[in-house]
């Protein structure tokens, strides 16, 4: 269905996380997945690389990103490219819930460091 009201959506939480998916294949999408993002207060979420470009844009709050070992505050109204086979690592280190909303292709998986892989629900 093209119209994903807010009480449709479905919440998943992970590493501290919570992933308030929209758009998947389960709500009618069929090439791409998006969610809202929202990370508590000192939320440092493992290192992963991801097997898909994703689109980070930051709502609300400020985190920051290590992104190929190279580290950046951003805030509200900054995107990040986050291209496929790079390894993101994302961090909440202030007092405010940071509000993200994420666009990926459908299918994307994550490897941890130790060779975990996840298929997060919201991006498939």
């Amino acid at each position: 269905m093209p119209f994903v009201r807010s009480s449709d959506a479905v919440t998943h939480e992970i590493h501290g996380a919570r992933f308030v998916s929209y758009a998947t294949p389960a709500s009618g999408s069929k090439e791409l997945a998006a969610w809202r993002g929202e990370i508590p207060p000192g939320t440092r979420a493992p290192a992963h690389t991801v097997s898909r470009e994703e689109i980070l844009h930051v709502l609300v709050g400020e985190l920051a990103l290590t992104l190929d070992g190279r580290t950046e505050r951003v805030g509200a109204g900054d995107t990040v490219i986050v291209n496929a086979g790079s390894t993101l690592r994302v961090e909440n280190p202030t007092d405010h819930t940071a509000i993200t909303w994420v666009t990926t292709s459908v299918g994307l998986t994550a490897e941890l460091a130790d060779g975990t892989l996840i298929t997060p629900p919201w991006a498939n």
